[in-house]
């Protein structure tokens, strides 16, 4: 089932395994509250965008409003999607926005500078990370779930991935939702004393102990996950926040990884 971003006039799906929508008892806006919203000037085109935008759904959670590259329109990143609305206020158009001669979709770029700076307030200690021997070549973010089929497939190749030198740091984003049973799971894992024997468990039916835990990331963690976009799981990201796939083979996510790393080296 895919996630609201205006009631239900706009949807996408983005990853292998689809999340269903939030539990009843927990709102959109308040899984996404980790960002302070910017404030416009009245009767700025700004603030007739935020407006229009309110009368669609009042608990949108704005990350930003800037001129988009088409003339009359403003980009807007919201509830981890990008929206294009006119300046006016009166239209608003959801979708890839190609740049044809530099061959980009502006609408990932701009949730790729979004997903980089959330990327950034998770810190590496409650991340669960499996390394290849010596520095690693690359490295990947991937927002996992316990139950979804992707998520163990992709982790059922760990040491491929990390044997092609692919580092590989796991969120975590139970896709039932906070106070699922998903999500009792994934904060099982979390406490675990050994975490990566705990997620290898769990992804594979062993129990895994509750053990003493005072708090876990998983909420920041699933709360972090809606903001950049997120959809279904896996979600692998790159250390720049672009979107890799919900799901790629050890070899495939390698290609993808050096692209990736030649283009930039190119400008």
């Amino acid at each position: 089932m895919k996630r609201l971003l205006f009631a239900s006039l706009l949807s996408f799906s983005l990853s292998a395994c689809a999340q269903p929508a939030p539990p009843q008892n927990v709102s959109a806006s308040a899984e996404t509250a980790t960002a302070k919203e910017p404030s416009f000037t009245a009767g700025t085109p700004e603030a007739r965008v935020r407006e229009a935008l309110t009368r669609i759904n009042p608990k949108i959670k704005v990350e930003s409003i800037s001129p988009a590259p088409v003339p009359g329109f403003f980009e807007v990143v919201a509830t981890g999607q990008v929206v294009y609305v006119s300046s006016d206020g009166k239209y608003l158009f959801q979708g890839g926005l190609l740049d044809i001669a530099n061959r980009k979709d502006l609408g990932e770029v701009a949730m790729a500078k979004v997903r980089k700076q959330v990327l950034a307030t998770l810190p590496e200690s409650d991340r669960i990370v499996f390394a290849p021997a010596g520095k690693p070549k690359h490295t990947v973010v991937v927002l996992t779930d316990v139950e979804c089929g992707y998520c163990r497939k992709f982790h059922s190749d760990i040491a491929r991935y990390n044997k092609l030198g692919i580092r590989v740091e796991y969120l975590a984003f139970p896709r039932a939702g906070l106070g699922s049973p998903d999500y009792q799971k994934m904060v099982a894992v979390w406490c675990a004393a050994d975490r990566k024997k705990a997620l290898t468990d769990a992804k594979n039916d062993r129990p895994v102990a509750q053990g003493p835990c005072a708090s876990t990331p998983v909420d920041r963690e699933y709360r972090a996950g809606l903001r950049m976009g997120l959809e279904g799981t896996p979600m692998i990201l790159n250390e720049d926040g672009k979107q890799l796939g919900g799901y790629l083979p050890p070899e495939a996510l390698l290609e993808r990884l050096d692209m990736l790393a030649q283009d930039k080296q190119a400008g």
